[in-house]
């Protein structure tokens, strides 16, 4: 009778088993569905930061050489180094986010947009990747592709004295570097790395 009793007990708890199996089984599945799309978000975050470093630091690049013109032209250079409003070159930005983005198999969407962000000049840019999230248990995800955005600005990095004479010898100190330039006896050459004197930096 007992024996009997015992029997019937673990016939009916087989049903469970499968039951919690199948549940399990499915929660792992979603679980990595869900991994699936945060990695996906990852990688389209990290294309975007690369991308508008990339249009920055393009821009970095051709405002040291339009700064260089200026200090041959005689202009008052010494306002380049706050970056007044339209000193930001923005010609090869897209270019070079279009670049970074696809390295990262990704796509730009539109191009680096000027922006500012806290009085610095920058670019925003936003991307989308060419690859899906992939197959899961959640439908739609095989053709679910990320988008993501990011903003990368410029920041002056020299100090001098603002009453200087452009037209004269004057120092700069660059991050701590110290950098001579005399109008009179200018060699484009003679200006450091952009680095030195402009930063750039993720701003969002």
């Amino acid at each position: 009778m007992i024996h009997q009793r015992l029997r019937g007990d673990r016939g009916s708890t087989l049903p469970i088993y499968i039951w919690l199996t199948t549940i399990l089984l499915f929660a792992a599945l979603a679980f990595f569905a869900f991994a699936q799309a945060a990695s996906a978000r990852n990688g389209a975050q990290s294309a975007a930061d690369a991308a508008a470093l990339a249009a920055a630091q393009e821009a970095r690049e051709e405002l040291l050489l339009d700064l260089g013109d200026a200090i041959e032209a005689g202009d008052d250079w010494l306002d380049w180094l706050d970056l007044p409003d339209g000193a930001l070159p923005a010609d090869g930005a897209t270019a070079a986010a279009q670049e970074l983005a696809a390295q990262n198999n990704s796509a730009l969407l539109g191009g680096a947009e000027p922006t500012e962000v806290n009085g610095n000049p920058g670019f925003r840019v936003g991307i989308e990747t060419e690859y899906t999230v992939g197959d899961s248990v959640i439908p739609g995800t095989e053709d679910l592709t990320a988008t993501a955005q990011a903003v990368a600005v410029i920041q002056p990095r020299c100090d001098f004295d603002v009453t200087a004479d452009p037209t004269k010898p004057v120092a700069l100190v660059c991050d701590g570097q110290p950098v001579d330039i005399d109008p009179g006896n200018f060699n484009p050459n003679d200006l450091p790395d952009a680095s030195v004197m402009f930063s750039v930096r993720l701003a969002e």
